[in-house]
């Protein structure tokens, strides 16, 4: 048997299973893992210590009128004062109504490069006349504004200093949830607070520009601006909202994700303002029904609602009622996905965007534009006040045709403008404004 030839090998093998089954023994039971997934909870003392004086203090003043007051109630002012942090001087009567510096307002920050650049966020900083931050060791900077972009609420700041404490920047797309994070700001005007907890969620949708990062770290007023850190010591956001009923913490904060703040403030940096490129569409969200009823198979994209008249997205063959797949190459999986690939796209780049249309996927070809400031809705689709005791139909919509002016505005053949929606449409999201082709 001591043969390597696999005749002789088959018997024994056949034999050790007789044995086995003349002998049975016992065969352990599946043990346990003992080792738990998650052993105690981090030490965050040696990484507040090396992170620490990286973090700032800012102050901001602006100058007010003594005599005329300040608009609203002193009960007004006193909630926003114990809220939001604001310093607003109490009005007081003066003669000849002369300006004084007044304090405005409280928020944190941090450094990102020795020599002084300051990030922050846009919105504890703007309007103010003076931005003044303070280190951890007491030193006091003036600082100059470079650049506010209000669409992802960062700011870049520069103080003249040199061989400051700076902190490295991370990756936000590879943040996992549940991993630790700590936050450090001046809530409350309560300088260099630490408070800690996991990330909830990633890339949620708040309705702003762009999806957020979502922790349970305690955010307060006067901790906006300050930095979201992981346990390595890098930043992966700033601290920018939270999501409250009192004004105050309610458990849920969320944070601009650096490598979002990173571009911006790069371009801050070069010119003091962010261009963004645009399409010029108006889309929806792709539901399953749509999906199902376009043959589509699962509800992703996004559905494009209104094309702009002479915009790129009408020049480039996009229609209303396309599914806009990709953009660039990249998947658009939902709606928020293409402000944010276009918007990164280069003003005046020729993209290519993949639409779903009548069952095929076609490739259009765009030329970016540059986004400009926030334009109103445009009167010719907002609904009219339905009449009083006007009555839906048996869908719940009541509708109206559209003019020919309308038409010519959203370029469609026909469709009808929706006044009202109850019941069952506006369970399935359909909403006064739309127009059902």
């Amino acid at each position: 048997m001591t043969s390597k030839t696999g005749s002789t090998f088959l018997p024994a093998l056949l034999i050790a299973g007789a044995a086995l089954v003349l002998a049975p023994v016992a065969v352990a039971a599946p043990v346990p893992i003992q080792a738990p997934l998650v052993s105690g909870l981090p030490d965050f003392t040696d990484l507040i210590d090396k992170v620490g004086p990286a973090v700032v203090n800012i102050r901001t003043t602006e100058r007010v009128r003594l005599g005329q007051g300040l608009p609203g109630d002193e009960e007004m002012q006193e909630f926003l004062r114990r809220f939001f942090g604001q310093q607003i001087p109490r009005g007081r009567r003066a003669p000849g109504g002369q300006e004084e510096e007044g304090q405005r307002g409280v928020g944190s920050g941090f450094i990102i490069s020795g020599d002084g650049f300051v990030l922050t966020n846009a919105h504890v900083v703007a309007g103010a006349d003076e931005v003044t931050v303070t280190l951890t060791d007491r030193r006091e900077f003036k600082a100059k504004v470079l650049g506010v972009d209000k669409r992802s609420d960062v700011a870049l700041l520069k103080v003249n200093a040199g061989n400051l404490p700076y902190l490295r920047t991370g990756d936000s797309s590879k943040i996992r949830v549940g991993e630790w994070v700590i936050a450090i700001g001046s809530p409350f005007n309560l300088e260099n607070t630490v408070t800690a907890g996991i990330i909830s969620a990633k890339s949620r949708d708040t309705g702003e520009y762009l999806p957020l990062i979502q922790s349970d770290v305690a955010v307060n007023p006067g901790n906006s601006g300050g930095p979201l850190i992981n346990m390595r010591g890098e930043v992966i956001g700033i601290n920018s909202q939270i999501a409250t009923l009192s004004g105050a913490y309610n458990g849920i904060s969320f944070a601009v994700p650096i490598d979002e703040v990173m571009r911006v403030a790069d371009q801050l940096k070069k010119t003091g303002h962010v261009t963004r490129g645009r399409l010029g569409v108006q889309i929806s969200e792709v539901t399953r029904d749509v999906a199902d009823s376009l043959g589509l198979g699962t509800a992703r994209g996004a559905e494009v609602a209104m094309v702009e008249p002479g915009g790129p997205a009408e020049k480039g063959g996009i229609k209303v009622g396309d599914i806009i797949l990709k953009f660039n190459g990249e998947p658009i999986e939902t709606t928020r996905d293409l402000p944010r690939l276009v918007g990164a796209a280069k003003v005046g780049s020729r993209a290519t965007v993949v639409v779903w249309r009548r069952g095929n996927q076609i490739e259009v070809p765009v030329t970016i534009v540059e986004l400009e400031d926030e334009k109103s809705a445009s009167a010719i689709t907002q609904p009219k006040k339905p009449a009083p005791g006007a009555a839906t139909n048996a869908l719940g919509l009541l509708v109206s045709n559209l003019s020919e002016a309308q038409r010519r505005e959203l370029r469609v053949d026909g469709g009808v403008l929706v006044e009202a929606a109850e019941d069952g449409a506006a369970r399935a999201g359909v909403r006064p404004g739309d127009v059902i082709l």
